[in-house]
């Protein structure tokens, strides 16, 4: 994987950035009737006002990253003031927003711009404006976009999406009851992750994961125990379904004898926020998870935060693999402020405008663009430093066939995650959950 090195070098201030985009270029070049210069808009930071005035509405999750939300309400509001736009941006759970995405493409109106995640553009493509000219502009400015994004944001060769970020998931772990135990070093494997979380159990100090119906981190335990294993949902053609094989059963007997032995197991009601809130209380010893766990011990407890470390998931006999949550924004092809929305999102993009929001996450997002990769943002603190590497090991939901509307479709109706759930619970046997996921998916990908 090819680093860019980015031109920040001052890590306690954003430096100043004199850039604009080709498209204000072309304005300003352009058109006679404009009295403002290029220096002063270099000067200025403003692009030349274009746009007729009016509103934007926005919908999205709310952030886990404290300040996040505040710094972005804060950019759309200057944006918003340059341009004589009010900017109303409405968060809602994260469980709640494929509903409202769906009723508001259904009724033709609702948010001008949504921020959907994961394959989702490819569930939605019918509703979204395509976005060829400002994904290329920004992918050519920031060194590319890695692949997993951009194939869950382009829909039969086309954005229906731009790219915005990677909330990563690493193991999260109090490194002090590990080296209690004499665990020095994060289990390299699925075998000594099992080893070790059966002994932490034992102890009253068990791991954490959910099998709930929750959007990031159910998706993002259960895809990478199929994959280690060398399961797969579909073969290349992204038709065929593959489901049922000797890998998968390897995979599901695994996961029964983890949460047997390793899980606390209130987590088949958990959502997003309830492994957060069981590591912060000290109700559990390890769980994947964002760094937001990290991010918040910081602000509110100094103590458990020097006792947080973070480490890619165990390999498998087939490798060692992520599910990453990938964040787009889409724009509706309802609104009536398409063009607006764009120069937004550009200015949301603008290097010192996102390098400031990424910078106040402390590491919770990863910079969907690759020229943020080796920033010095990464090593203000070691600790969040394992999230800018996994990138590597991510693979997208579909596997081994392409992204496309129906690997969206299985994902949200949540095949993988039920079929662990009805092993681990006893309400199937191992062999009938992966055959009624089979039958699941066959229904998708085969009809």
């Amino acid at each position: 994987m090819k680093v860019l090195q980015s031109d920040h070098l001052n890590q306690e201030k954003v430096p100043p950035v004199s850039e604009i985009s080709r498209r204000d270029f072309i304005k300003v070049t352009g058109t006679a009737a404009l009295s403002v210069t290029l220096a002063e808009i270099l000067s200025s930071k403003k692009a030349p006002a274009a746009l007729k005035g009016g509103k934007l509405y926005i919908l999205k999750t709310p952030s886990f990253a404290v300040g996040t939300d505040e710094e972005l309400k804060k950019q759309a509001e200057e944006w918003g003031k340059q341009n004589r736009y009010q900017i109303t941006i409405e968060t809602i759970n994260g469980n709640d927003l494929q509903a409202k995405t769906a009723a508001s493409i259904q009724n033709n109106t609702g948010p001008d711009i949504i921020e959907i995640l994961h394959n989702w553009p490819h569930l939605y493509a019918s509703g979204c404006v395509e976005v060829d000219d400002i994904c290329e502009e920004l992918g050519q400015k920031f060194g590319g976009f890695y692949d997993q994004i951009v194939g869950h944001c382009k829909v039969e060769g086309r954005w229906k999406a731009i790219p915005n970020v990677f909330i990563n998931n690493a193991q999260t772990y109090r490194v002090d009851w590990f080296e209690e135990i004499g665990v020095k070093e994060f289990p390299d494997t699925w075998e000594e992750y099992h080893k070790v979380g059966k002994i932490l159990k034992a102890k009253g100090q068990p791991f954490g994961q959910t099998f709930g119906h929750t959007y990031v981190d159910g998706y993002s335990i259960h895809y990478p125990y199929l994959w280690s294993f060398g399961a797969k949902e579909v073969e290349a053609d992204g038709k065929t379904v593959a489901l049922d094989s000797p890998e998968t059963l390897q995979a599901v007997e695994m996961v029964i004898q983890l949460w047997k032995d390793c899980y606390d197991e209130t987590g088949l009601s958990w959502d997003d926020t309830s492994n957060n809130r069981a590591f912060l209380a000290e109700q559990i010893s390890c769980t994947l998870n964002a760094a937001s766990i990290y991010i918040a011990a910081k602000k509110d407890n100094p103590e458990l935060a020097s006792k947080i470390r973070h480490a890619a998931n165990p390999r498998g006999p087939a490798g060692r693999f992520h599910f990453h949550n990938t964040f787009e924004y889409a724009i509706m092809k309802y609104s009536k402020q398409v063009d607006a929305a764009l120069d937004l999102i550009r200015w949301l993009m603008e290097r010192e405008n996102f390098y400031k929001w990424l910078f106040t996450g402390g590491g919770f997002y990863t910079a969907a663009t690759r020229a943020y990769e080796n920033d010095p943002m990464w090593e203000r603190d070691p600790i969040v430093l394992p999230y800018r590497d996994l990138a590597q090991y991510g693979r997208s939901p579909g596997y081994a066939g392409p992204p496309s509307r129906k690997a969206s479709e299985a994902l949200s109706k949540y095949i993988i995650t039920d079929m662990f759930a009805f092993a681990i619970q006893g309400l199937k046997s191992p062999r009938d959950s992966i055959k009624w996921a089979t039958e699941e998916l066959r229904q998708i990908y085969e009809t």
